[in-house]
């Protein structure tokens, strides 16, 4: 939980009720991982596809902000989208 409550697991489960964990549960579903690394992988991957997509050429496809964060998981596709992209 990245310090919130305490140090370790027991302190924050010691320090803190069920109904704060809720509140942080909520929150962390709403805005994201409190993991500045990845805040900051996020934002960068954003960055670069945005000037990779303005600086590539007409036939190449489009980037995605996935291409360029190692951490970050692709999103999922449906079948009728797998099945158009392997033709």
């Amino acid at each position: 939980m990245n310090g919130i409550g305490g140090r370790t697991i027991a302190e924050a489960q010691e320090r803190i009720s069920t109904a704060e964990y809720e509140t942080w549960l909520r929150y962390r579903a709403k805005r994201g991982t409190l993991n500045l690394g990845m805040r900051v992988e996020w934002g960068a991957s954003m960055l670069a596809a945005l000037y990779a997509n303005t600086n590539r050429g007409k036939s190449t496809p489009a980037y995605r902000q996935h291409d360029f964060a190692p951490h970050m998981d692709a999103p999922e596709i449906s079948l009728e989208q797998a099945m158009e992209q392997w033709q």
